[in-house]
């Protein structure tokens, strides 16, 4: 047609390698059997189910799992990974050691900033996969440190930015689609609550629109130590809200509010003391049979809260949360009784009260 310009795109690239990357990616999401969902019941609750999804139980170990593939493919689908770029993200380690798995399998350079209060075994794990951890001291900003590396040609992952926008909370086996899947032919197929904690708010924010979507009645609470900023926030709808750091559970409860956490998506935020999550975590092994990490904890307490309520009500139905890590991530701290005695945490008190609140399980 006379008249037309076409002009080259001086930016194009040749697609083969991304392309073959999401086919990488998409392989591996195939071969990733989906993560159990647990069933317990307590006597002290035997009008309500309690369903635990072993988000640990996915390849590298946890929930971000999840998030690190949604991460890796928005990148690439965006164009903002291309061959032979290497791969930074600010994480306090579960999300970087699933970020570092998933670069490895591309053949990237992974770096991980992270507090230098990670826990060790956080640290090992990233550096047994090639990682590189970039230990950034208390009061850097690991994000604004993220993005110094990334200035220098490395893909920004951002998972506090973009963990809303990277998972497809319409479906996709997303993690709400897949827990109301599994529970199509229990006694209860629909929740009466979902429990999950804050760390990104790219968990919450799916699950939340994933029951609008579905219009279903089940009510979200988020599960947070207590002082951390999400509960403060979403009370007051304020995004400029900033607290110290005054947890020991790693993983959720942040210092500010991120992008992510989308407020009015979460019906309800119950806050949980250090020592009361820590305590549900050794109870949980009791139940389990397997260690889980401080946040499992967190999300315990939070149900058990709204199973009194139930009771209080005469409710029947069932609750479900997450088992967002392993254990043995937290040996050198959470579990280890020397690490809280000289924090002055001390469970005994808070672990018979968790005995007694829920009683014996089956």
């Amino acid at each position: 047609m006379s008249g037309v310009n076409t002009l080259p795109n001086p930016t194009a690239v040749d697609r083969s390698w991304v392309n073959e990357a999401i086919r990488a990616i998409q392989r591996e999401s195939a071969r990733s059997a989906d993560t159990h969902l647990l069933h317990v019941k307590f006597s002290a609750f035997p009008d309500i189910d309690f369903y635990f999804k072993d988000e640990a139980s996915h390849p590298t170990g946890s929930l971000k799992h999840r998030l690190a593939r949604s991460l890796f493919l928005y990148a690439l689908c965006n164009g903002r990974l291309t061959d032979g770029m290497s791969v930074v993200d600010a994480s306090s380690g579960s999300t970087a050691i699933s970020e570092a798995w998933f670069a490895r399998m591309l053949g990237l350079k992974f770096t991980a900033v992270m507090p230098e209060t990670t826990s060790p075994g956080k640290i090992e794990a990233i550096r047994a996969l090639g990682g590189i951890c970039d230990l950034t001291p208390a009061g850097r900003c690991t994000q604004a440190r993220a993005r110094e590396i990334a200035a220098d040609g490395a893909c920004f992952l951002d998972q506090f930015g973009l963990a809303e926008r990277a998972t497809d909370w319409r479906g996709n086996n997303n993690i709400a689609e897949s827990i109301l899947g599994q529970l199509e032919k229990e006694k209860h197929p629909v929740p009466r609550h979902i429990v999950c904690g804050v760390g990104t708010g790219g968990t919450s924010a799916t699950i939340g629109r994933y029951l609008r979507y579905r219009m279903l009645d089940t009510e979200l609470t988020v599960a947070e130590p207590k002082g951390q900023v999400f509960a403060g926030g979403w009370r007051t709808r304020d995004r400029s809200a900033s607290v110290p750091c005054c947890s020991v559970i790693e993983g959720i409860g942040r210092q500010n509010v991120e992008p992510s956490f989308q407020f009015d998506v979460v019906d309800r935020v119950i806050e949980v003391d250090d020592a009361d999550s820590i305590a549900a975590m050794l109870f949980l092994e009791s139940v389990l049979g397997i260690r889980y990490g401080g946040s499992s904890g967190t999300n315990l307490i939070a149900c058990t809260e709204l199973a009194r309520e139930m009771r209080a009500a005469g409710t029947s139905g069932s609750i479900v949360t997450l088992l967002c890590d392993r254990g043995i991530r937290y040996r050198e701290t959470l579990y280890d009784a020397a690490w809280r005695a000289q924090r002055g945490i001390a469970v005994d008190g808070a672990l018979q009260a968790i005995r007694e609140a829920l009683g014996s399980h089956h």
